[in-house]
């Protein structure tokens, strides 16, 4: 006996709409999807455009900062207590619209907020297109670098800043760089981000970021370079690196208010004792509890390298690199926005009260 099956029109239909059903809702929800997405980030697009005119806002203040020094404090020098520096702010600020001002206060601005502003003054370091051999010499022996690597270094710095192919003594032009992977050319041309000093032959991130360097990952250009025979990394003993020495944006004398005993003794060729009696004549007060920054009364800048034991002449030889005001400073801003963070830096140049430049400014 045979039993013939019948195909029902009522079950193909409803696996017909069930099939229909389910394809509609990926769909839909492909689309729901799609569109979270498209929201998200449209409002991160907006959210990013809100965090750098929040950036953009704290360099204005830092800008109104730096001229407003000029004009209520009276203070014929710049030094790192001052209100611009984080510190409380000299006898001529107390009366003035400076008393109030903080820096690290957090400022609520809009739907964010400005959570800090840090200026630090780029005449503290050394101009790295305008060095010397002997002070980019003293500085590889303060970074720790092996003595037989300086020639190299020196040379190869001046070829990459240098605007012709001819190369230095055991310095490097373009031929060299395009053996490394990935190739690429010397500048010719002056640095204008330090940062540049990592792909010149001979400096590595020890020497470049000196005790800070573990906490900065090899850039693939240097994980990929060719090391150089015999290169010696920095001892631990080494306190600073060539970015804490060196800055591509300054007016090319050092603020003696300033600078740090490394750069003391990278500019002067002297050692860490002289440099040291410098830092001490600049923090003594006359007869006061706070430091009488140099270019106050009675404190020039021969007189703070006579007190660190310069000859007469020595003290007027040395003191043409040095100054008292910085012009070029760097600005950093942290913005806050519905728990997003970014941080903004900018450089600024300040000729007057009523001119001081962004020369650059980036997300960081």
């Amino acid at each position: 006996m045979k039993i013939a099956l019948r195909s029902s029109p009522r079950g193909i239909a409803l696996i017909i709409v069930m099939v229909s059903i389910i394809v509609l809702a990926v769909l839909a929800g492909g689309f729901a999807y799609s569109m979270k997405v498209e929201t998200k980030l449209a409002q991160n697009v907006s959210c990013e455009s809100e965090l750098e005119w929040l950036g953009r806002s704290g360099v204005e203040r830092a800008r109104w900062v730096l001229g407003l020094q000029l004009t209520v404090a009276n203070e014929p020098y710049d030094f790192v207590d001052q209100k611009w520096g984080g510190g409380p702010g000299g006898l001529g600020t107390a009366n003035s619209a400076l008393a109030d001002v903080d820096l690290n206060q957090p400022v609520e601005l809009g739907n964010g907020r400005i959570t800090g502003i840090k200026i630090v003054d780029l005449e503290r370091r050394v101009n790295i297109n305008l060095a010397s051999e002997p002070v980019l010499k003293q500085a590889l022996m303060l970074v720790g670098a092996d003595a037989a690597d300086f020639a190299t270094i020196v040379s190869s710095i001046q070829d990459w800043i240098d605007r012709d192919d001819a190369t230095h003594v055991s310095g490097a032009e373009s031929d060299y760089y395009q053996d490394s992977n990935p190739p690429y050319v010397a500048k010719n041309g002056p640095i204008d981000d330090l940062a540049e000093l990592l792909l010149i032959k001979g400096i590595t991130p020890e020497i470049y970021w000196g005790p800070a360097s573990t906490n900065h990952a090899l850039a693939a250009f240097q994980a990929k370079q060719q090391p150089l025979f015999g290169f010696q990394t920095q001892p631990p003993s080494a306190n600073v690196g060539l970015v804490d020495l060196f800055t591509p944006f300054s007016s090319g004398t050092i603020n003696m208010n300033t600078a740090s005993v490394e750069v003391f003794q990278a500019v002067l060729g002297i050692d860490q004792n002289i440099a040291s009696r410098i830092i001490e004549f600049r923090n003594q007060g006359e007869g006061m509890q706070e430091a009488a920054p140099i270019g106050s009364p009675g404190k020039g800048i021969r007189e703070a390298l006579l007190y660190a034991g310069f000859s007469n002449q020595a003290a007027d030889q040395n003191a043409r690199f040095f100054s008292v005001r910085s012009r070029i400073f760097e600005v950093t801003v942290d913005a806050e926005l519905g728990g997003y963070k970014r941080q903004f830096v900018a450089i600024l140049g300040r000729n007057s009260p009523r001119d001081i430049q962004v020369l650059t400014f980036y997300a960081k």
